[in-house]
Order: structure tokens, then C-alpha cells, then sequence
């Protein structure tokens, strides 16, 4: 039997329009808030950033918590993340596996994308 516990990934970001498209909705905003206020402080950003440079697009949490503060620190960073739909992670023994899931960095990149076509 295995001890692996496997938590449900998370849906699909369908965040929001590129933000020279068309104005956004209250709805998209408060999305797109959600994630960038998660991204607005550097340990999170750090943690983020770790996660998703990570060979094999996931990290465990013992390859990626010197970020310069106590362990519960980062759990706490980690658990916004996740709180934030940027993260989704996955409890293998001992240790818990972080991931960014692919539509998270396409549905920011497409945000951003038309934006600078036009700076």
C-alpha cells in the first residue's frame, strides 16, 4: 500500500485578457490581484521563482527553503502560494513536492504579453 497522498490539482488558470485588449472585469481583477499581491513579496517571489526553475518542473520543499528565513516562514509563504492558485504540491513520505502548473505561468505571460506589444 502506498503512503503517497496526493492532493487535487489545481484547475486551469483562465485568468484574464491581455490588458491591452479589452478592460478587465471585476472578476479577472480580483484574480489577477490575488496572484500578484502573492508575487508582490520577495521571499514569495524567491520561493516562486525556485519552484518553477526547478529541474523536472518541481521541487521539494527541502531543495528550496534557504531563502533567508525560519522553516515555518516558508511553509507559510508556500501555503499563500498555494491559497493564490500559483502553486500545487504533493506530500510524498516525509517531504511535499511544489509545482507550478504550466497554465499559471501561461495565463500571467498572456497578461503581460500584450502589454509590452505596445510599450
Amino acid at each position: 500500500m502506498s503512503n503517497v497522498n496526493v492532493l487535487p490539482l489545481l484547475e486551469p488558470v483562465a485568468c484574464c485578457p491581455p490588458l491591452n485588449e479589452r478592460p478587465m472585469s471585476a472578476e479577472e481583477a480580483e484574480v489577477a490581484a490575488k496572484m500578484f499581491k502573492a508575487l508582490g513579496d520577495p521571499v514569495r517571489l524567491r520561493l516562486f521563482s525556485a519552484v518553477a526553475s526547478h529541474e523536472g518542473g518541481e521541487a521539494c520543499v527541502c531543495d528550496i527553503s534557504d531563502v533567508g528565513v525560519s522553516q515555518p516562514t516558508v511553509s507559510h509563504h508556500l501555503k499563500k502560494l498555494k491559497e493564490a492558485g500559483l502553486l500545487s504540491s504533493e506530500r510524498r513520505g516525509t517531504w511535499v513536492y511544489y509545482r507550478v502548473e504550466p497554465s499559471v505561468l501561461a495565463a500571467m505571460g498572456a497578461l503581460l504579453a500584450g502589454a509590452a506589444k505596445t510599450a
